[in-house]
């Protein structure tokens, strides 16, 4: 498909700058054959008992780093952990760098580069890892907030703590699975008293989220592969609740495409643990979800593609159009949906 069929007009003004509190007052546009205007504190109202809410529970480090190559600034996003302190990285500047090159983040830590590869990015090998390695990053690290958030160079310290779900348990993102953001303690309580479980995956979101689609056909794209695990336990009690009856529910796209990745034709989920680079557009045949919970995403984002495959492009696009005229919050610190399948399943 054309990539300029997922494109729509959006005001910069609602694209959101902080997170609502509590962040369970944030709007929900429910989507299915209708439109509505409700509140994610609805969604126990919304589901049913029996219903399995699944999130993403990676961790966002502070993997932006600001650093010097002699006098030339350099600034680098960490995005893949390779171990053996060897880091796979987007930095700017990078054509004033070489293979050998030292780079100085802040006191004893240092990297050098290692290579340049054609896909832009860089290999940079620093001289500690683990805990040690972690320790330095949470020092001089910043968080890796989308450019569409405004922040001084410094950042906000806030953005620490409103950047991460409270699902968060495992290190390794470099950007939030953002529906997640929305979810309290205080809303998990309420679902489980309305029968609603949950289940937590992993999937290490990278850095190529926030790169544009610069192809003009969808079928030219190519996707950053990111890491993410299903344990055996996970999948079986997923596949049990779904032949009970229950509904997977997505807690965003991240959830989603690892558990599209780990099903087989029959929608079965099956124990994953490695690589998934899958691209969602509309023709794809859904096997594991039958609900998503998602922000509201860029145009001519893969992102967008996605939703747009899973509850129809015009729908989306009437959605969008909706969610413009009524002031949602749009984007990482935005508002939500409940989306429905495009067509019964």
């Amino acid at each position: 498909m054309r990539v300029d069929e997922f494109d729509f007009e959006l005001p910069r003004a609602l694209i959101a700058e902080h997170p609502v509190e509590p962040r369970d007052a944030s709007r929900l546009l429910v989507v299915s054959d209708q439109l509505a205007d409700r509140r994610i504190a609805d969604l126990p109202r919304l589901l049913r008992a029996g219903d399995v809410l699944v999130a993403n529970d990676t961790r966002v480090i502070p993997a932006q780093l600001t650093g010097m190559r002699g006098a030339a600034t350099i600034n680098a996003t960490l995005h893949r952990d390779l171990g053996g302190g060897l880091w796979r990285a987007f930095v700017k500047g990078a054509r004033r760098l070489k293979r050998g090159d030292i780079v100085r983040f802040g006191e004893d830590f240092a990297a050098e580069v290692i290579d340049k590869s054609p896909a832009g990015d860089i290999g940079l090998r620093f001289a500690c890892e683990g805990a040690a390695f972690k320790a330095k990053l949470e020092r001089f690290g910043r968080m890796p907030l989308p450019p569409y958030i405004h922040r001084g160079r410094a950042g906000e310290a806030r953005d620490h703590a409103d950047y991460q779900t409270m699902f968060a348990a495992r290190d390794g993102a470099v950007a939030a699975p953002t529906a997640g953001l929305h979810f309290t303690p205080a809303l998990l309580a309420a679902l489980t008293a309305a029968g609603i479980a949950l289940e937590t995956v992993t999937l290490h979101v990278g850095a190529g989220t926030f790169l544009p689609v610069k192809a003009e056909d969808t079928a030219d794209h190519h996707m950053h592969s990111e890491w993410s695990t299903i344990d055996v336990a996970t999948a079986a009690r997923l596949n049990a609740a779904r032949a009970a009856g229950g509904r997977i529910v997505s807690i965003g796209t991240t959830s989603l495409r690892l558990l599209e990745s780990a099903a087989d034709d029959s929608g079965a989920i099956k124990p994953f643990a490695g690589e998934t680079a899958l691209f969602i557009t509309p023709g794809y045949r859904f096997k594991a979800i039958d609900l998503l919970v998602t922000n509201f995403h860029l145009p001519r984002s893969t992102l967008f593609m996605l939703v747009s495959a899973f509850a129809g492009l015009e729908r989306m696009k009437a959605a969008y159009s909706h969610a413009v005229a009524e002031r949602y919050r749009f984007f990482s610190y935005g508002d939500a949906c409940l989306l429905y399948p495009a067509a019964a399943r």
